[in-house]
């Protein structure tokens, strides 16, 4: 008896570990775009699926954190009109707020307000997904104020305010990159002379080192690749593409890269001893690593036809093909590293090109070819991408656009992926949608 009732413990703990994940920062647990979950639909139900919850948020483009049975995103509270391109850089006086919600039900359980005035382009909210990491939050507001909270409590360990302590100002469209947990260092892009990047203790908020300087922080998340047994941390920025130590900033090596307006957004992306950068109006680069890591040789720049442009979502690569957006709106496959295009298509957007359309991209498991796209329009799409082209599996609308850019209305979020459902926001509320297999 004992026996039997050890293998059904052994079995239901098993199986709830199979399908339950978490979603605790920007593109996943991961880092990589994938959503590992077992036991999700193959396609929508009649009518779309289900909305388990909808919670009232203010304006913003931060996608959720899902841990724990907890959601935690980030908006921005202001009577004034955000819904501007505020290109002339006008101020904005409001307050940025952090929530944490119930997964389960989307009710509020705790929330921390603090005054901003914006002064950046496109100042509906904040940019970043905030991550979750031991039992901490840590959040990026657009104008650089960086918190550490106990995410069970909501008080605050630490924080900083970035434009201020590292003396720079924020950039046109604010503070975009995601920020890196990376063993006991959260990395993050402050700007400034000597500090475009600097590595502070996650527990304290002391910092650690700081590395490279810039004519503006840019938008490109700090990666981290291994080559041959050693990591390298790659950091983007409008003037250059470079490698340092994790460990201690110091730089491995450097290639010149011209940003256009600054626009370097995309963090790069790998395929074997490749590394891809592609940024606003073609400024693409292709680098071959050396088998020691300790150089690179670079294959092609700015070739017209090649590669892509991705400006708001970040391009996914498998098996040597790289699949993104390009500023055209299209979705292009690009074979790696020639950067030759396999194939485009506008039917994830739109049905004719549009300025900047997109869809954010995310892998269903880690075999096969089938991928969950959220487009700016507020769908949802089941699709298969391959190498021969774009199949569209079922598409359902989710949320509604909230806000305009480039002429047209938009909803830019990353969603989170966890408990077998989709988290996503809009300007006006976050959803919860129910995508578990009946």
């Amino acid at each position: 008896m004992r026996s039997i009732l050890v293998l059904v413990l052994f079995v239901v703990t098993t199986s709830s570990m199979s399908w339950a994940d978490d979603w605790p920062q920007w593109m996943g647990p991961h880092r990589d775009n994938v959503w590992r979950e077992m036991g999700v639909l193959e396609k929508f139900p009649a009518g779309g699926p289900k909305i388990v919850w909808r919670t009232k948020v203010a304006g913003g483009y931060a996608g959720p954190a899902v841990v724990g049975g907890k959601v935690y995103v980030t908006d921005y509270v202001t009577d004034q009109d955000v819904k501007v391109d505020n290109f002339n850089r006008k101020e904005f006086t409001g307050t940025e707020r952090v929530q944490c919600l119930d997964a389960a039900t989307g009710k509020q359980l705790w929330h921390h307000d603090y005054p901003v005035k914006y002064t950046m382009s496109y100042p509906a909210g904040p940019r970043c997904t905030p991550i979750v990491d031991n039992g901490k939050l840590y959040t990026l507001g657009g104008e650089g104020n960086l918190i550490c909270f106990d995410a069970k409590s909501g008080s605050i360990v630490w924080q900083k305010d970035l434009p201020k302590d590292y003396h720079t100002k924020t950039a046109l469209w604010g503070y975009a990159s995601h920020p890196l947990i990376d063993g006991e260092k959260l990395i993050v892009l402050a700007g400034g002379k000597g500090t475009h990047a600097v590595a502070l203790n996650k527990a304290t908020g002391e910092e650690i080192w700081r590395s490279l300087t810039s004519p503006e922080q840019g938008y490109s998340p700090p990666t981290i690749i291994e080559v041959a047994g050693k990591r390298q941390l790659l950091l983007a920025r409008p003037n250059a593409f470079t490698a340092v130590e994790p460990e201690t900033g110091k730089e491995i090596w450097s290639v010149p890269y011209e940003a256009s307006s600054g626009s370097i957004i995309m963090s790069p992306v790998r395929s074997a001893n490749y590394v891809y950068l592609g940024g606003y109006s073609n400024k693409s680069l292709m680098l071959k690593l050396a088998d020691d890591g300790a150089s690179v040789e670079t294959l092609w720049r700015d070739k017209a036809q090649t590669g892509i442009s991705p400006i708001n979502v970040q391009p996914f690569v498998k098996d040597g093909v790289m699949y993104g957006f390009d500023q055209n709106g299209r979705l292009y496959a690009v074979e790696l590293p020639s950067g030759k295009r396999l194939w485009d298509t506008t039917k994830p957007v739109s049905e004719r090109p549009a300025s900047n359309a997109t869809a954010f991209i995310v892998r269903q498991g880690t075999t096969g070819d089938r991928y969950w796209l959220f487009n700016d329009s507020g769908d949802l799409i089941i699709a298969e991408l391959t190498p021969q082209g774009y199949h569209e599996i079922d598409r359902a609308h989710i949320i509604d656009t909230s806000n305009t850019a480039f002429g047209r209305n938009v909803v830019w979020c990353m969603p989170a992926f966890a408990n077998q459902r989709m988290y996503v926001r809009n300007d006006n509320e976050c959803v919860c949608v129910e995508l578990a297999a009946k």
